[in-house]
């Protein structure tokens, strides 16, 4: 080996041969290793810790929501017990009523008035004879035709055949994108 007495082993595979360093270039390669390593384990654990800290976060994230989930199942929860009390309050309130002979709930009384006051107008209308218009005609709800093809010598619509009046539809939505034509005066031609 050489003068430094540092045995081959501490200079790892490096290869470089003691006798052309001195003591101090040996040191300091063994330090520049051994800070090498020491930043390569450093990384893997600042690694490893940021991985852990992510997992912790993202399972709080999750607790918290499942958390609040669950309240908000106990608000229902306890809502629909509440809900379930007063049903059953008033079922038992109906049935008292029913046991004296009266309506279950006041609401019920006044929708049985009315379905009962509604049958009776029903059955008067159907009573009543049809109203006779004054002018001897019928009442009708169809669409009135045109007059103009009623003869006068015989006083009834001819058929129209194959050459029915043109009539138009209504108009619809998308007449509001069309403008109105506009109309352009007719110059006389002299000759």
């Amino acid at each position: 080996m050489g003068s430094s007495g540092i045995n081959a082993e501490y200079m790892g595979s490096s290869g470089i041969n003691a006798e052309y360093m001195g003591s101090s270039g040996i040191n300091a390669e063994y330090m520049g290793m051994q800070a090498a390593e020491g930043h390569q384990i450093t990384l893997k654990l600042a690694k490893k810790m940021n991985e852990y800290q992510s997992k912790i976060k993202k399972l709080t994230r999750k607790m918290m929501a499942i958390v609040s989930e669950l309240s908000m199942y106990q608000a229902t929860a306890i809502k629909l017990e509440q809900e379930k009390y007063e049903v059953e309050e008033e079922l038992e309130r109906a049935r008292e009523r029913m046991e004296r002979g009266e309506a279950p709930t006041p609401d019920a009384e006044h929708a049985w008035l009315r379905i009962e006051r509604e049958r009776l107008q029903r059955q008067q209308q159907m009573m009543q004879p049809p109203p006779v218009p004054d002018d001897g005609q019928v009442h009708s709800t169809a669409e009135p035709r045109p007059n103009a093809y009623i003869p006068d010598d015989i006083g009834i619509p001819k058929p129209y055949g194959g050459w029915a009046p043109f009539k138009p539809s209504q108009l619809g939505a998308n007449m509001r994108h069309i403008r109105k034509p506009e109309s352009v005066e007719l110059q006389p031609v002299d000759d």
